[in-house]
Protein backbone atom coordinates (compact mmCIF):
# COMPACT_ATOMS: atom_id res chain seq x y z
CA UNK A 1 0.00 0.00 0.00
CA UNK A 2 1.30 3.42 -0.99
CA UNK A 3 1.18 6.39 1.35
CA UNK A 4 -0.43 9.55 -0.02
CA UNK A 5 1.08 11.70 2.73
CA UNK A 6 0.99 15.36 1.77
CA UNK A 7 -0.83 14.69 -1.51
CA UNK A 8 -3.57 17.00 -2.79
CA UNK A 9 -6.21 15.43 -5.02
CA UNK A 10 -7.62 18.17 -7.21
CA UNK A 11 -11.11 18.73 -8.60
CA UNK A 12 -12.64 15.80 -6.72
CA UNK A 13 -16.46 15.85 -6.50
CA UNK A 14 -17.31 14.91 -2.91
CA UNK A 15 -20.60 12.96 -2.97
CA UNK A 16 -21.04 14.21 -6.52
CA UNK A 17 -20.94 17.88 -5.50
CA UNK A 18 -18.87 20.70 -7.01
CA UNK A 19 -15.14 20.15 -7.58
CA UNK A 20 -12.87 20.61 -4.59
CA UNK A 21 -9.27 19.93 -3.62
CA UNK A 22 -8.74 17.20 -1.04
CA UNK A 23 -5.57 17.66 1.05
CA UNK A 24 -4.29 14.50 2.77
CA UNK A 25 -1.96 14.52 5.75
CA UNK A 26 -1.23 12.14 8.65
CA UNK A 27 -3.77 9.64 7.36
CA UNK A 28 -6.57 12.20 7.50
CA UNK A 29 -8.33 14.74 5.35
CA UNK A 30 -6.38 17.82 6.37
CA UNK A 31 -8.45 20.28 4.34
CA UNK A 32 -11.15 20.58 1.69
CA UNK A 33 -10.75 23.78 -0.30
CA UNK A 34 -11.59 25.51 -3.53
CA UNK A 35 -9.63 24.16 -6.50
CA UNK A 36 -6.23 25.78 -6.99
CA UNK A 37 -3.21 25.39 -9.23
CA UNK A 38 -0.90 24.44 -6.34
CA UNK A 39 2.31 22.62 -7.14
CA UNK A 40 2.18 18.86 -6.66
CA UNK A 41 -1.58 18.76 -6.97
CA UNK A 42 -2.89 15.65 -8.76
CA UNK A 43 -5.85 16.45 -10.98
CA UNK A 44 -8.77 14.06 -10.54
CA UNK A 45 -11.28 16.03 -12.59
CA UNK A 46 -14.66 14.37 -12.91
CA UNK A 47 -14.11 11.72 -10.27
CA UNK A 48 -16.69 11.36 -7.47
CA UNK A 49 -15.38 10.72 -3.95
CA UNK A 50 -17.44 8.56 -1.61
CA UNK A 51 -16.60 7.20 1.84
CA UNK A 52 -15.03 3.79 1.26
CA UNK A 53 -17.57 1.00 1.42
CA UNK A 54 -18.21 -1.52 4.19
CA UNK A 55 -19.38 -5.02 3.29
CA UNK A 56 -21.28 -6.78 6.06
CA UNK A 57 -21.34 -10.08 4.19
CA UNK A 58 -18.19 -11.47 2.56
CA UNK A 59 -16.99 -15.04 2.14
CA UNK A 60 -13.19 -15.05 2.11
CA UNK A 61 -12.97 -18.88 2.25
CA UNK A 62 -9.77 -18.97 4.35
CA UNK A 63 -9.16 -21.31 6.07
CA UNK A 64 -10.16 -24.37 4.09
CA UNK A 65 -11.27 -22.96 0.75
CA UNK A 66 -8.14 -21.25 -0.50
CA UNK A 67 -8.59 -22.71 -3.99
CA UNK A 68 -11.57 -20.35 -4.39
CA UNK A 69 -10.39 -17.33 -2.38
CA UNK A 70 -7.97 -16.24 0.34
CA UNK A 71 -8.02 -13.38 2.78
CA UNK A 72 -5.30 -11.77 0.64
CA UNK A 73 -7.07 -12.17 -2.72
CA UNK A 74 -10.56 -11.42 -1.40
CA UNK A 75 -9.54 -8.21 0.34
CA UNK A 76 -7.62 -7.07 -2.71
CA UNK A 77 -10.80 -7.61 -4.74
CA UNK A 78 -12.64 -5.65 -2.06
CA UNK A 79 -10.23 -2.73 -2.37
CA UNK A 80 -10.73 -2.65 -6.13
CA UNK A 81 -14.47 -2.62 -5.48
CA UNK A 82 -14.10 0.49 -3.30
CA UNK A 83 -14.27 -1.27 0.08
CA UNK A 84 -12.20 -0.43 3.14
CA UNK A 85 -13.80 -3.02 5.44
CA UNK A 86 -15.30 -6.48 5.05
CA UNK A 87 -17.01 -8.84 7.49
CA UNK A 88 -15.71 -12.37 6.89
CA UNK A 89 -18.42 -15.01 7.29
CA UNK A 90 -17.85 -18.03 9.51
CA UNK A 91 -18.52 -20.90 7.08
CA UNK A 92 -14.86 -21.79 6.63
CA UNK A 93 -13.17 -25.14 7.31
CA UNK A 94 -12.85 -25.27 10.24
CA UNK A 95 -15.84 -23.09 11.06
CA UNK A 96 -15.06 -19.82 12.87
CA UNK A 97 -16.82 -20.90 16.05
CA UNK A 98 -14.20 -20.44 18.81
CA UNK A 99 -12.15 -17.51 20.14
CA UNK A 100 -9.01 -19.09 18.70
CA UNK A 101 -10.51 -19.20 15.22
CA UNK A 102 -11.64 -15.59 15.49
CA UNK A 103 -8.04 -14.69 16.35
CA UNK A 104 -6.75 -16.81 13.44
CA UNK A 105 -8.82 -14.82 10.92
CA UNK A 106 -7.82 -11.49 12.47
CA UNK A 107 -4.13 -12.42 12.71
CA UNK A 108 -4.03 -13.69 9.11
CA UNK A 109 -5.73 -10.51 7.95
CA UNK A 110 -3.22 -8.38 9.85
CA UNK A 111 -0.44 -10.03 7.82
CA UNK A 112 -2.04 -10.40 4.39
CA UNK A 113 -5.14 -8.24 3.92
CA UNK A 114 -5.54 -5.13 1.80
CA UNK A 115 -8.86 -4.17 3.41
CA UNK A 116 -9.70 -4.31 7.11
CA UNK A 117 -11.24 -7.66 8.04
CA UNK A 118 -13.77 -8.24 10.81
CA UNK A 119 -14.27 -11.88 11.72
CA UNK A 120 -17.88 -13.04 11.97
CA UNK A 121 -18.35 -15.81 14.54
CA UNK A 122 -20.76 -18.70 14.05
CA UNK A 123 -23.96 -18.61 16.08
CA UNK A 124 -23.94 -22.38 16.57
CA UNK A 125 -21.09 -24.84 16.90
CA UNK A 126 -20.08 -26.15 13.48
CA UNK A 127 -23.04 -24.29 11.94
CA UNK A 128 -25.04 -27.35 12.97
CA UNK A 129 -27.91 -25.38 14.52
CA UNK A 130 -27.90 -27.53 17.64
CA UNK A 131 -25.71 -25.85 20.27
CA UNK A 132 -24.88 -22.21 20.83
CA UNK A 133 -21.24 -21.39 20.11
CA UNK A 134 -19.28 -19.46 22.80
CA UNK A 135 -20.53 -16.06 21.63
CA UNK A 136 -19.36 -14.09 24.66
CA UNK A 137 -15.83 -15.50 24.43
CA UNK A 138 -15.70 -14.84 20.68
CA UNK A 139 -16.86 -11.28 21.27
CA UNK A 140 -14.02 -10.85 23.74
CA UNK A 141 -11.65 -12.15 21.03
CA UNK A 142 -12.83 -9.49 18.57
CA UNK A 143 -16.02 -10.72 16.90
CA UNK A 144 -18.54 -7.94 16.25
CA UNK A 145 -21.16 -10.03 14.47
CA UNK A 146 -22.44 -13.61 14.58
CA UNK A 147 -24.06 -15.57 11.78
CA UNK A 148 -24.51 -19.14 10.56
CA UNK A 149 -24.83 -17.70 7.04
CA UNK A 150 -25.16 -20.42 4.47
CA UNK A 151 -27.49 -22.07 6.96
CA UNK A 152 -30.42 -20.83 9.00
CA UNK A 153 -30.66 -21.06 12.77
CA UNK A 154 -34.10 -22.66 12.69
CA UNK A 155 -34.46 -23.23 16.44
CA UNK A 156 -36.17 -20.16 17.96
CA UNK A 157 -34.81 -20.90 21.45
CA UNK A 158 -31.26 -20.77 20.08
CA UNK A 159 -32.00 -17.56 18.20
CA UNK A 160 -33.36 -15.99 21.37
CA UNK A 161 -30.32 -17.09 23.41
CA UNK A 162 -28.02 -15.69 20.72
CA UNK A 163 -29.87 -12.37 20.76
CA UNK A 164 -29.50 -12.14 24.54
CA UNK A 165 -25.75 -12.75 24.22
CA UNK A 166 -25.53 -10.10 21.50
CA UNK A 167 -27.34 -7.58 23.67
CA UNK A 168 -24.92 -8.25 26.54
CA UNK A 169 -21.78 -8.00 24.39
CA UNK A 170 -22.75 -5.12 22.11
CA UNK A 171 -22.66 -7.32 19.01
CA UNK A 172 -25.26 -8.20 16.37
CA UNK A 173 -26.92 -11.41 15.18
CA UNK A 174 -27.22 -11.78 11.39
CA UNK A 175 -29.76 -14.37 10.28
CA UNK A 176 -29.78 -16.34 7.02
CA UNK A 177 -33.54 -16.88 6.82
CA UNK A 178 -34.30 -20.28 5.33
CA UNK A 179 -36.77 -22.58 7.06
CA UNK A 180 -35.65 -26.07 6.11
CA UNK A 181 -39.16 -27.49 6.60
CA UNK A 182 -40.53 -25.15 3.93
CA UNK A 183 -37.56 -24.90 1.59
CA UNK A 184 -36.52 -28.55 1.70
CA UNK A 185 -34.22 -29.33 -1.21
CA UNK A 186 -35.15 -26.15 -3.07
CA UNK A 187 -32.77 -25.20 -5.84
CA UNK A 188 -34.38 -22.33 -7.73
CA UNK A 189 -37.14 -19.79 -7.20
CA UNK A 190 -40.55 -21.41 -6.92
CA UNK A 191 -42.92 -20.38 -9.67
CA UNK A 192 -41.76 -19.61 -13.19
CA UNK A 193 -38.13 -20.72 -12.79
CA UNK A 194 -38.96 -24.02 -11.09
CA UNK A 195 -41.75 -24.77 -13.55
CA UNK A 196 -39.57 -23.88 -16.56
CA UNK A 197 -36.59 -25.98 -15.47
CA UNK A 198 -38.16 -28.76 -13.45
CA UNK A 199 -35.75 -28.09 -10.57
CA UNK A 200 -37.07 -28.19 -6.98
CA UNK A 201 -38.61 -24.86 -6.01
CA UNK A 202 -37.28 -22.60 -3.22
CA UNK A 203 -40.40 -20.72 -2.06
CA UNK A 204 -40.19 -17.20 -0.66
CA UNK A 205 -42.27 -18.22 2.34
CA UNK A 206 -39.24 -20.16 3.59
CA UNK A 207 -37.50 -16.81 4.08
CA UNK A 208 -40.48 -14.75 5.14
CA UNK A 209 -41.63 -16.93 8.03
CA UNK A 210 -38.19 -16.97 9.65
CA UNK A 211 -37.90 -13.19 9.38
CA UNK A 212 -41.39 -12.74 10.87
CA UNK A 213 -40.49 -14.98 13.81
CA UNK A 214 -37.10 -13.42 14.45
CA UNK A 215 -38.17 -9.78 14.42
CA UNK A 216 -40.54 -10.65 17.26
CA UNK A 217 -37.65 -12.28 19.13
CA UNK A 218 -35.60 -9.13 18.61
CA UNK A 219 -38.45 -7.09 20.07
CA UNK A 220 -38.74 -9.45 23.01
CA UNK A 221 -35.03 -9.33 23.86
CA UNK A 222 -34.28 -5.76 22.82
CA UNK A 223 -31.27 -7.11 20.94
CA UNK A 224 -30.16 -6.07 17.45
CA UNK A 225 -31.15 -8.43 14.64
CA UNK A 226 -29.79 -8.08 11.12
CA UNK A 227 -31.54 -9.81 8.22
CA UNK A 228 -29.18 -11.10 5.55
CA UNK A 229 -29.89 -10.87 1.81
CA UNK A 230 -33.56 -9.87 1.75
CA UNK A 231 -35.01 -11.24 -1.47
CA UNK A 232 -38.82 -11.04 -1.46
CA UNK A 233 -41.54 -8.42 -1.33
CA UNK A 234 -43.16 -10.05 1.70
CA UNK A 235 -39.87 -10.03 3.61
CA UNK A 236 -39.68 -6.31 2.85
CA UNK A 237 -43.20 -5.90 4.26
CA UNK A 238 -42.26 -7.73 7.48
CA UNK A 239 -39.10 -5.64 7.96
CA UNK A 240 -41.02 -2.43 7.24
CA UNK A 241 -43.64 -3.40 9.83
CA UNK A 242 -41.02 -4.32 12.45
CA UNK A 243 -39.27 -0.98 11.99
CA UNK A 244 -42.59 0.84 12.33
CA UNK A 245 -42.90 -0.74 15.77
CA UNK A 246 -39.48 0.65 16.70
CA UNK A 247 -37.93 -2.81 16.98
CA UNK A 248 -34.12 -3.19 16.68
CA UNK A 249 -34.08 -4.71 13.19
CA UNK A 250 -31.83 -3.92 10.21
CA UNK A 251 -31.65 -5.52 6.78
CA UNK A 252 -29.40 -5.84 3.75
CA UNK A 253 -29.90 -6.59 0.07
CA UNK A 254 -27.34 -7.91 -2.40
CA UNK A 255 -26.51 -6.29 -5.73
CA UNK A 256 -27.65 -9.39 -7.60
CA UNK A 257 -31.07 -9.33 -5.94
CA UNK A 258 -31.36 -5.67 -6.99
CA UNK A 259 -30.60 -6.32 -10.66
CA UNK A 260 -31.24 -9.91 -11.74
CA UNK A 261 -34.41 -12.00 -11.78
CA UNK A 262 -35.41 -15.66 -11.90
CA UNK A 263 -35.68 -15.31 -15.69
CA UNK A 264 -31.89 -15.48 -15.78
CA UNK A 265 -31.89 -18.47 -13.43
CA UNK A 266 -34.41 -20.22 -15.67
CA UNK A 267 -31.69 -20.48 -18.33
CA UNK A 268 -30.11 -23.11 -16.03
CA UNK A 269 -26.71 -21.43 -16.29
CA UNK A 270 -25.21 -22.23 -12.89
CA UNK A 271 -23.58 -18.78 -12.61
CA UNK A 272 -27.09 -17.66 -11.60
CA UNK A 273 -27.47 -20.25 -8.83
CA UNK A 274 -27.50 -18.49 -5.48
CA UNK A 275 -29.08 -18.76 -2.03
CA UNK A 276 -31.59 -17.22 -1.61
CA UNK A 277 -32.40 -17.63 -5.28
CA UNK A 278 -32.93 -14.89 -7.80
CA UNK A 279 -36.57 -13.89 -7.43
CA UNK A 280 -39.35 -12.49 -9.61
CA UNK A 281 -39.35 -9.05 -11.22
CA UNK A 282 -41.99 -8.01 -8.66
CA UNK A 283 -39.67 -8.97 -5.81
CA UNK A 284 -36.80 -7.08 -7.42
CA UNK A 285 -38.97 -3.98 -7.70
CA UNK A 286 -39.93 -4.28 -4.02
CA UNK A 287 -36.35 -4.56 -2.73
CA UNK A 288 -35.33 -1.59 -4.87
CA UNK A 289 -38.06 0.57 -3.33
CA UNK A 290 -37.08 -0.69 0.13
CA UNK A 291 -33.45 0.26 -0.40
CA UNK A 292 -34.42 3.74 -1.54
CA UNK A 293 -36.87 4.40 1.30
CA UNK A 294 -34.60 3.03 4.03
CA UNK A 295 -36.55 -0.10 4.91
CA UNK A 296 -33.44 -1.95 3.76
CA UNK A 297 -30.48 -0.29 5.46
CA UNK A 298 -27.50 -1.58 3.53
CA UNK A 299 -26.15 -3.18 0.41
CA UNK A 300 -24.03 -6.25 1.18
CA UNK A 301 -22.36 -8.30 -1.51
CA UNK A 302 -22.62 -11.89 -0.18
CA UNK A 303 -19.43 -12.35 -2.22
CA UNK A 304 -19.31 -16.15 -2.54
CA UNK A 305 -16.40 -17.28 -4.71
CA UNK A 306 -16.31 -20.83 -6.10
CA UNK A 307 -13.90 -22.69 -8.34
CA UNK A 308 -14.92 -23.39 -11.92
CA UNK A 309 -15.26 -27.07 -11.05
CA UNK A 310 -17.82 -26.35 -8.32
CA UNK A 311 -19.89 -24.34 -10.76
CA UNK A 312 -19.41 -26.67 -13.73
CA UNK A 313 -21.70 -29.41 -12.41
CA UNK A 314 -25.34 -29.71 -13.41
CA UNK A 315 -27.62 -27.20 -11.67
CA UNK A 316 -28.60 -29.35 -8.70
CA UNK A 317 -25.00 -30.42 -8.15
CA UNK A 318 -23.46 -26.96 -8.52
CA UNK A 319 -22.58 -24.71 -5.59
CA UNK A 320 -24.78 -21.82 -4.55
CA UNK A 321 -23.10 -18.41 -4.76
CA UNK A 322 -21.74 -15.53 -6.81
CA UNK A 323 -18.84 -13.11 -6.59
CA UNK A 324 -19.78 -9.48 -6.05
CA UNK A 325 -17.12 -7.27 -4.48
CA UNK A 326 -15.72 -5.82 -7.69
CA UNK A 327 -19.08 -5.04 -9.31
CA UNK A 328 -21.20 -3.92 -6.33
CA UNK A 329 -20.90 -0.17 -6.86
CA UNK A 330 -21.49 -0.48 -10.59
CA UNK A 331 -24.72 -2.41 -10.02
CA UNK A 332 -26.02 -0.14 -7.26
CA UNK A 333 -25.32 3.01 -9.28
CA UNK A 334 -27.11 1.43 -12.25
CA UNK A 335 -30.14 0.70 -10.09
CA UNK A 336 -30.15 4.32 -8.85
CA UNK A 337 -30.59 5.65 -12.39
CA UNK A 338 -28.81 8.00 -14.78
CA UNK A 339 -28.00 10.54 -12.07
CA UNK A 340 -27.36 8.49 -8.91
CA UNK A 341 -27.95 10.03 -5.50
CA UNK A 342 -24.37 9.65 -4.32
CA UNK A 343 -25.13 10.71 -0.76
CA UNK A 344 -27.77 7.98 -0.53
CA UNK A 345 -25.39 5.41 -2.00
CA UNK A 346 -22.82 6.43 0.62
CA UNK A 347 -25.48 5.93 3.30
CA UNK A 348 -26.38 2.43 2.11
CA UNK A 349 -22.88 1.18 1.25
CA UNK A 350 -20.73 2.93 3.86
CA UNK A 351 -22.35 4.78 6.78
CA UNK A 352 -25.15 2.32 7.59
CA UNK A 353 -23.16 -0.91 7.31
CA UNK A 354 -20.39 0.59 9.45
CA UNK A 355 -22.96 1.49 12.09
CA UNK A 356 -24.65 -1.92 11.97
CA UNK A 357 -21.30 -3.70 12.24
CA UNK A 358 -20.16 -1.59 15.17
CA UNK A 359 -17.20 0.00 13.40
CA UNK A 360 -18.59 3.49 12.88
CA UNK A 361 -15.84 5.03 14.98
CA UNK A 362 -13.37 4.56 12.12
CA UNK A 363 -15.27 3.35 9.04
CA UNK A 364 -18.09 4.92 7.06
CA UNK A 365 -17.01 8.35 8.26
CA UNK A 366 -18.14 11.56 6.53
CA UNK A 367 -15.82 13.21 4.03
CA UNK A 368 -14.76 16.34 5.90
CA UNK A 369 -11.64 17.91 7.35
CA UNK A 370 -10.26 16.02 10.34
CA UNK A 371 -11.84 12.69 9.40
CA UNK A 372 -9.82 9.63 8.28
CA UNK A 373 -8.67 9.77 4.67
CA UNK A 374 -10.70 6.65 3.81
CA UNK A 375 -12.59 6.99 0.56
CA UNK A 376 -13.02 5.65 -2.94
CA UNK A 377 -12.92 7.55 -6.22
CA UNK A 378 -15.59 6.71 -8.80
CA UNK A 379 -15.27 7.17 -12.55
CA UNK A 380 -18.80 8.07 -13.65
CA UNK A 381 -18.02 7.53 -17.32
CA UNK A 382 -15.99 4.32 -17.17
CA UNK A 383 -18.35 2.47 -19.56
CA UNK A 384 -16.74 -0.86 -18.82
CA UNK A 385 -17.74 -4.44 -19.53
CA UNK A 386 -17.40 -7.04 -16.78
CA UNK A 387 -14.90 -9.77 -17.61
CA UNK A 388 -14.41 -11.97 -14.53
CA UNK A 389 -11.20 -13.39 -15.99
CA UNK A 390 -9.65 -9.92 -15.68
CA UNK A 391 -10.84 -9.48 -12.09
CA UNK A 392 -8.91 -9.66 -8.85
CA UNK A 393 -10.85 -12.43 -7.10
CA UNK A 394 -9.46 -15.94 -7.43
CA UNK A 395 -12.87 -17.09 -8.65
CA UNK A 396 -14.74 -16.01 -11.76
CA UNK A 397 -18.36 -16.87 -10.93
CA UNK A 398 -19.75 -13.40 -11.52
CA UNK A 399 -23.35 -13.21 -12.77
CA UNK A 400 -22.51 -9.75 -14.15
CA UNK A 401 -20.17 -11.15 -16.81
CA UNK A 402 -20.64 -9.45 -20.17
CA UNK A 403 -22.75 -6.66 -18.72
CA UNK A 404 -21.74 -3.08 -19.43
CA UNK A 405 -21.77 -0.50 -16.64
CA UNK A 406 -21.22 3.24 -16.56
CA UNK A 407 -19.67 3.63 -13.09
CA UNK A 408 -16.57 2.06 -11.55
CA UNK A 409 -14.32 2.58 -8.52
CA UNK A 410 -10.87 3.49 -9.83
CA UNK A 411 -8.96 4.15 -6.60
CA UNK A 412 -9.42 3.38 -2.91
CA UNK A 413 -7.66 5.05 -0.01
CA UNK A 414 -7.67 3.77 3.59
CA UNK A 415 -6.22 5.98 6.33
CA UNK A 416 -4.21 7.87 3.71
CA UNK A 417 -2.83 4.75 2.01
CA UNK A 418 -3.68 3.81 -1.57
CA UNK A 419 -5.05 0.24 -1.54
CA UNK A 420 -6.31 0.06 -5.13
CA UNK A 421 -5.58 2.13 -8.22
CA UNK A 422 -6.60 2.07 -11.87
CA UNK A 423 -5.53 5.67 -12.53
CA UNK A 424 -2.27 6.36 -14.40
CA UNK A 425 -1.68 9.70 -12.64
CA UNK A 426 -1.74 8.23 -9.12
CA UNK A 427 1.19 6.25 -7.69
CA UNK A 428 1.15 2.46 -8.05
CA UNK A 429 -0.22 0.51 -5.08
Amino acid sequence: MTSLEGVTLGNVRLLGGPPADLVLRDGRIAAIREPTAAAGRIDCAGLVALPAFVDLHTHLREPGGEDAETIASGTRAAAYGGFSDVFAMANCDPVTDTPGRIRYVLDTAARTATARVHAVGAITTGLAGEQLAPLRDMAAAGARMFSDDGRCVDNPALVRAALVAARETGTVIAQHAQCRHLVGDGQINAGYAAEHTGFPGWPGVGEETVVARDVVLAADTGAPLHICHVSTARTVAVVRWAKAQGWPVTAEVTPHHLLLTDRQAATADTVYKVNPPLRSAEDVAAVRVALLDGTIDAVATDHAPHTAARKAADWCGAAFGMTGLETALAVVAEVFGNEPDWALIAQRMSHNPARIGGIGAFAGRPLRAGEPATFTLIDTAANWTVDPALGISRSHNSPMRGLRFRHRPVATVVDGHLTANLLPHLPPV
